[in-house]
């Protein structure tokens, strides 16, 4: 049985009379030098943090981003340091932060830090002090939720478990070394025994979005990131309760593809593209 995930980046659900649009479970992938990481948010549930979390990475706050702390079975963390460039050469930058966030456990539906899901870091004893680091549980850390009134779980990984496991393997043979260092860095995770900076492990994160646009004499063009090595299915509805049809399926590339709809008559069409994850 195929593991469907429901919204795509936007499953930016769009009307064309009147745009009209809705939104909801952005998907983010985390792309690292040790594999992929494909992480559906929980926009509708936890609107605070998701926001937060894409107001860094679109102001390109996360450029050269990397993890820096690794303990295996428990987390892996980023979103507080970078790689900056300055006169003296490469540095380990601490990011600059846009403020603290209200923690947003309890709010909308609870999610568990459990295993293969993405949370906010926080400064201890402190609730409300989430700004720009996040983690991926490592396993279950249901403790987690009471602590402090609990760490926000804002998405789940839906592909790229294969990634995330490599981070609970301390064999050498994995490839993975932990680098020990001076606080806050004394986790860091690094690809070399005798590291440079190109053993780091930088995380960069895109976004998956989808797009509808009107291209003259009543077509829409339909355009979006796509998932690669995986069927991505365009689909419509003309109302809700909705009946998705099919428009168009396509295998993904990792680059932005486009499918154009040239029906120009009857209701109002709603989109959505659907990724067929298949076995995680």
């Amino acid at each position: 049985m195929s593991c469907i995930v429901r919204i795509v980046s936007a499953f930016l659900v769009l009307a064309m009379a009147g745009f009209l649009f809705t939104r909801a479970g952005t998907l983010a992938q985390f792309r690292t030098p040790v594999g992929d990481i494909d992480v559906e948010l929980f926009d509708a549930d936890k609107p605070a943090t998701v926001q937060n979390f894409l107001r860094y990475v679109r102001s390109g706050a996360y450029t050269n981003m990397l993890f820096h702390r690794w303990v295996p079975r428990f987390v892996v963390q980023g979103g507080g340091f970078r790689v900056a460039t300055q006169s003296g050469g490469n540095v380990i930058d601490a990011i600059s932060t846009f403020g603290t966030i209200t923690n947003e456990y309890a709010t909308g539906r609870k999610f568990s830090n459990v295993y293969g899901t993405l949370a906010m870091a926080r400064v201890g004893g402190q609730t409300n002090s989430a700004s720009s680091q996040w983690f991926f549980n490592l396993a279950n850390n249901a403790p987690l939720d009471s602590v402090d009134g609990g760490f926000t779980v804002f998405g789940r990984v839906v592909r790229g478990t294969n990634t995330l496991n490599r981070f609970n393997n301390t064999a050498v043979s994995n490839g993975i070394y932990r680098l020990q260092l001076e606080k806050p860095l004394d986790e860091l995770p690094v690809l070399s025994t005798n590291p440079t900076y190109n053993d780091l492990l930088y995380v960069d994160i895109s976004l998956l979005n989808i797009r509808v646009a009107s291209i003259g004499r009543g077509r829409r063009e339909i355009s979006w990131m796509s998932v690669s090595n995986k069927p991505n299915h365009v689909e419509f509805t003309t109302a809700f309760p909705a009946v998705w049809q099919a428009l168009a399926s396509t295998n993904g590339n990792g680059q932005t593809m486009k499918f154009v709809d040239s029906e120009n008559t009857g209701p109002s069409r709603f989109y959505r593209v659907r990724i067929d994850y298949g076995g995680l």
